[in-house]
């Protein structure tokens, strides 16, 4: 099965939570805090009912910063996908 978000949403994937601490200590499931990082999946084309475009900023692959709670999360073949509208997106990571 595959994704394809609508207009100006964008499909993402949350990064794994961290398993222990920078100072060794291993953090059991419900220590872990879900980051606030993604990956982005697929991008929609930007089309608007109204006619007008939006322009995409982010990309394939992009490392955004999101807020963790925003968005509708799905799972579509053993995967968690958060379907996000761009302007909820706050944030390019660049390395």
């Amino acid at each position: 099965m595959k994704i394809r978000p609508l207009g100006d949403r964008v499909a993402l994937k949350q990064f794994e939570a961290e398993e222990t601490t920078k100072s060794g200590i291993i953090l059991t499931g419900s220590m872990k805090e879900k980051p606030s990082l993604f990956e982005v999946c697929v991008v929609g084309d930007g089309a608007q009912p109204d006619g007008e475009n939006v322009k995409m900023q982010v990309k394939v692959g992009d490392k955004v910063a999101c807020n963790k709670y925003s968005g509708l999360t799905i799972k579509i073949d053993d995967t968690d996908y958060t379907i996000v509208k761009q302007s909820e997106i706050l944030a390019v990571i660049e390395d």
